[in-house]
């Protein structure tokens, strides 16, 4: 199935001259290592698509996988983690200025944590943006936490010769950001503009499987069982006017309650956090749909 065929338009509305695909160079791809990312998802999320779609939503949008994979002609994408979204939006409006900031940095211990330890509010919209994605090309695993005061926190990775910056990818990313909708903000504003037709997919912090799998501080405060209850009434109230919704999760007894109602398929994924490369084994998720795909 193309992807133009996946992403219709309102019959009122005037056909752009050319689609955002048709417009990229070459295939975009997530440009940050990101904790929970879907890039090993894609084929099982791809699979489960809604036949058709107008406008595209993804309130979590993290290292922004599907998005990227699918290049939809209308996208509205936010995320609560002000960060990432600063970054996203100098990325699409002065990659340029992007590219020539990280060519400066330097993979060193002692500039590394002086890097870690500047507060990002001290420095400009590109020098802010810079600093993120050179902390998470080389910090461990590309985890992306803070602490209670929303400071990054992970430590130095060990690493050969990271790529620190990948001028190609940052520039196919821009193309594709071209004309977005980003916004910092919590899923709940999706409630506001979503209507019958459009599709919604929630990648939320996963619920916990264990007490040592918890890794929910991608921005300060957590994600907790009250926000995935919350999280859950959205999806629902969205559901009943309309709106295709897709929601990637924990397989835990709280989801499958949580979603009761709803179509929860279980899937497997690589476990993308370990100290241990072997210790990366698939774990089961749940991908809950309110449409049959």
């Amino acid at each position: 199935m193309s992807i133009v065929s996946m992403a219709s338009r309102r019959p009122d509305a005037a056909a752009p001259a050319l689609s955002r695909r048709d417009a990229c160079v070459e295939p975009p791809q997530p440009i940050l290592k990101w904790a929970g990312g879907k890039r090993s998802l894609l084929p099982d999320l791809c699979a489960r698509l809604p036949a058709r779609f107008e406008r595209y939503y993804e309130p979590f949008f993290g290292g922004g996988a599907l998005f990227f994979h699918l290049l939809p002609d209308v996208a509205r994408l936010s995320d609560v983690n002000s960060e990432l979204i600063d970054l996203y939006r100098v990325t699409r409006d002065s990659v340029e200025e992007l590219i020539e900031d990280l060519r400066t940095h330097r993979y060193e211990r002692g500039y590394y944590y002086a890097m870690r330890a500047t507060d990002p509010r001290t420095l400009g919209p590109v020098q802010r943006a810079s600093r993120t994605i050179y902390l998470n090309r080389t910090c461990f695993n590309g985890l992306y936490r803070v602490n209670r005061r929303g400071q990054f926190n992970v430590p130095m990775g060990r690493y050969q010769d990271p790529v620190i910056c990948q001028a190609d990818r940052l520039r196919a990313a821009s193309q594709a950001l071209a004309g977005v909708d980003l916004r910092d903000a919590d899923f709940t504003w999706v409630l506001d503009e979503a209507r019958a037709g459009d599709f919604v997919y929630f990648d939320p912090p996963y619920q916990p499987v264990s007490r040592t799998a918890n890794f929910t501080s991608y921005a300060r405060g957590d994600f907790g069982e009250k926000d995935q209850a919350h999280l859950a009434e959205v999806f629902s109230a969205l559901a009943s006017r309309g709106v295709h919704c897709m929601l990637s999760n924990s397989d835990t007894p709280l989801v499958r309650d949580l979603y009761g109602e709803f179509r929860c398929e279980r899937v497997f994924a690589p476990r993308a956090i370990s100290r241990r490369g072997d210790g990366r084994q698939s774990v089961a998720e749940v991908i809950v749909l309110s449409y049959d795909p």
